[in-house]
């Protein structure tokens, strides 16, 4: 489901410049508080790297929130259950997918259909927060899950299989690191698989089908996919299957990696570290170039919502009806270097400006966040990790598909 360019280029009207950035799993940090005491409104979510921005905006609007903020890998594990008991996150975030819609099985989602925020969004953008009719969050941010490149170091972009390899090589040949990839991190390490699979998968909704059962791991397509990150194995960094995002991102922001293997939500987490190259998207292209669809992914996430759970909804709505203003959604997007969903915003960062050209690209909906069920999730991702660890390919699927048939 390639995004409306024609919505893109709407949202980028008037502006000077847009792109798809936003954060879908941030590498996230220490669980931290910002700006006020226990009894200020809770807004629990990941992105740790955007404490300061957030912090600036609940200065200015003169509201009392308090930041709850959890690794990612950690939010993504134990959200709903804090969430359930009112105390933590009376305004909230989720991700795509499977948290959305166990959170919307245990009912903490509060309505917002008809809510004058919500017209505040571009329609086309926010589908992912609606269910049975109902809007139930509000999608926040747009995100590339498309690996980061070093401008510096990368000056071909390959339009196939064949021609991503040979890049590598000569990444290696330079002595750098072809490409810095969080294989220890489970919440980072499957951002890659969303580019592998798009143009592999015979149908947009292939790994989807993968939990329905109506495809397997073991299949030809997915050993392809499987295949293909035993012969990337070589171009990752010495010890990738324990590298934690953090780790990753460092390589990638000191000159050192040409390819950060996460998504555009570490753009500015690369700036923070003092890295000043400039920043493109290139994903693998996995076929040969006449097969292939895609020229990378993109997702829509950071679902904003209000706590059925709470005693402080009104609250809660009017630090969400804050956020969805666009000169407010203008600070945060400037500020974080995050494309939002909400209509009217200009864009002055000058990485939006320079990932411009990614509003005109061909880009498929992230498919890992077509998994409802995260052990199942975790399973299929799981085996690309396994097979770069040095697992053979059929080995590793073997294994994951037991997970998944259990999980039926």
């Amino acid at each position: 489901m390639p995004i409306d360019r024609r919505t893109l280029f709407r949202l980028a009207a008037g502006t000077g410049a847009a792109s798809l950035l936003a954060a879908c799993a941030g590498p996230g940090g220490d669980s931290s508080k910002t700006a006020g005491t226990g009894g200020d409104l809770s807004f629990a979510h990941w992105r740790a790297e955007d404490k300061d921005v957030f912090a600036q905006i609940i200065k200015d609007s003169g509201l009392a929130v308090r930041q709850d903020i959890s690794p990612s890998a950690d939010y993504q594990s134990t959200a709903l259950q804090k969430l359930r008991g009112g105390s933590v996150g009376d305004a909230f975030t989720a991700f795509r997918g499977a948290q959305f819609l166990d959170i919307a099985k245990a009912g903490v989602w509060a309505d917002l259909t008809g809510k004058p925020l919500v017209g505040k969004y571009e329609p086309a953008l926010i589908a992912a927060g609606a269910q049975d009719g109902k809007q139930l969050g509000l999608p926040y941010q747009l995100v590339f899950n498309t690996p980061l490149a070093n401008r510096d170091l990368v000056t071909e972009t390959p339009k196939d299989w064949d021609g991503f390899l040979a890049l590598l090589e000569s990444l290696k040949g330079k002595g750098v690191t072809p490409i810095a990839w969080p294989g220890g991190d489970a919440a980072n390490a499957g951002q890659l698989l969303n580019v592998m699979v798009v143009n592999n998968a015979p149908t947009d909704d292939a790994l989807g089908k993968i939990e329905s059962g109506e495809a397997k791991v073991t299949d030809d397509w997915f050993l392809t996919v499987l295949k293909q990150y035993q012969q990337l194995a070589p171009y990752f960094q010495k010890g990738a299957t324990g590298t934690s995002s953090d780790a990753a991102l460092a390589l990638f922001a000191q000159g050192k990696a040409g390819l950060l293997a996460t998504g555009s939500f570490q753009v500015s987490g690369v700036r923070k570290l003092g890295a000043t190259f400039p920043i493109d998207l290139l994903a693998p292209i996995t076929t040969t170039a006449d097969k292939a669809k895609y020229e990378g992914v993109f997702n829509a996430t950071f679902i904003l919502g209000v706590n059925a759970k709470s005693a402080k909804q009104d609250a809660a709505l009017a630090w969400l009806d804050r956020l969805s203003d666009p000169a407010v959604a203008g600070v945060y997007a400037n500020g974080t270097s995050q494309h939002v969903t909400v209509k009217g915003v200009e864009y002055t960062n000058a990485d939006l400006k320079a990932l411009a050209p990614w509003l005109t690209k061909k880009t498929a909906l992230a498919p890992r966040f077509q998994f409802t069920n995260l052990d199942v999730r975790g399973a299929v991702e799981n085996a690309a990790v396994q097979v770069v660890g040095g697992t053979s390919p059929e080995e590793a699927a073997e294994a994951a598909q037991k997970v998944v048939d259990q999980k039926k």
